[in-house]
């Protein structure tokens, strides 16, 4: 503070020796104009001075900015080939003929409405009005109607080379018996870099898998690794995915799958964990049939749903809506809840 009234006191005593030794001459609109200079002077010290102090105390203008604010400056500060929209996300479904008119009726009126243009479905014979509720958008593929492990092999082989063979940054499969909060997938999927190795999925078993390694000698050697269950869903990267060109593209996927003797996702992990020495990055809002599907909650915020039964009983979300009747799946209720806009939606009562 004692610098500050030292400026003040100099400029005071230069402005009074001034008009000292002025003379009855100089204009008083001369006069005027020094004066306004000189007191701009001592504000422009002052501001300086108290800025300077502010900035010695420690404080940052950056810690003034909430986590949002810092968040959305990061994003538009990203360039522009980091940032991603849905139409960036190649997602792929996995049916076949027998479930077009059952579990794909579910998924065509309902999430697949909000991601039309980047949803393909891939299946095993030809379907005219499916294809057309698709918006061509069915994929058919050569590979056995049955649910063996060649036919789901070749299935994954075909909806990976299908991605390959697009611009897209994201490759994500999920089964015909998911629910895809697509909003909630496009928001985890702006917070990674495509342009790096990503495996994004969910284990459904409690520790990695362990086989036996078929390339050592008298196959005596085991290999451990962690596998994405197809259930639940999983993604990979655009740089990821290119790295497995050479191992899993063009017809060598099933060709691993058929060596290894394993079904697709355990393939996939096989490939991206073992040969790509990729680690999976474990996603708990993707969820399968595997678990208690009651215990989900926070609907916003989950990515992928499913739905099984054992009996009589089903294990599905819960969640209010329609009736068990109208809707066994719950995937009609998951959507109104999360879409209420829908016209089809049961009215909500305003609160």
């Amino acid at each position: 503070m004692e610098n500050k009234f030292q400026i003040k006191s100099e400029l005071c005593k230069y402005r009074d020796n001034f008009l000292h030794h002025r003379g009855p001459s100089w204009p008083r609109w001369l006069l005027a104009s020094v004066g306004v200079i000189l007191v701009s002077a001592v504000i422009v010290c002052v501001l300086t001075l108290v800025t300077s102090s502010h900035l010695d105390n420690g404080d940052d203008v950056s810690q003034t900015l909430s986590d949002q604010s810092r968040g959305i400056l990061l994003q538009r500060l990203q360039p522009s080939s980091r940032r991603i929209g849905q139409e960036d996300i190649f997602i792929s479904v996995k049916t076949s003929a027998q479930f077009h008119g059952s579990r794909l009726q579910v998924i065509l009126g309902t999430w697949f409405q909000l991601a039309r243009r980047n949803t393909f479905f891939f299946t095993d014979q030809e379907d005219k009005e499916t294809s057309a509720l698709t918006g061509g958008h069915l994929v058919v593929t050569p590979c056995p109607s049955d649910h063996s492990r060649q036919a789901l092999s070749c299935k994954m082989q075909a909806e990976f080379d299908a991605f390959l063979d697009t611009d897209k940054r994201w490759f994500c499969h999920f089964d015909d018996d998911q629910y895809v909060n697509v909003l909630a997938l496009e928001d985890k999927l702006r917070s990674l870099d495509w342009d790096q190795d990503w495996y994004l999925g969910k284990p459904s078993i409690e520790k990695p898998l362990e086989i036996l390694d078929r390339d050592s000698p008298d196959m005596k050697n085991k290999i451990r690794f962690w596998f994405a269950t197809g259930g639940a869903g999983f993604c990979l990267s655009r740089h990821l995915a290119e790295r497995m060109r050479t191992t899993a593209a063009g017809g060598k996927f099933t060709s691993v799958a058929d060596k290894m003797r394993l079904p697709d996702d355990v393939t996939m992990g096989y490939v991206v964990e073992h040969l790509a020495k990729v680690p999976m990055t474990t996603v708990k809002e993707f969820h399968s049939h595997l678990e208690p599907l009651r215990l989900v909650q926070n609907l916003e915020d989950q990515i992928s749903f499913s739905y099984s039964s054992y009996g009589d009983e089903m294990n599905v979300v819960e969640v209010e809506g329609f009736s068990e009747t109208e809707d066994p799946t719950r995937f009609k209720s998951i959507h109104c809840h999360l879409f209420p806009y829908f016209h089809w939606c049961p009215a909500r009562s305003l609160r």
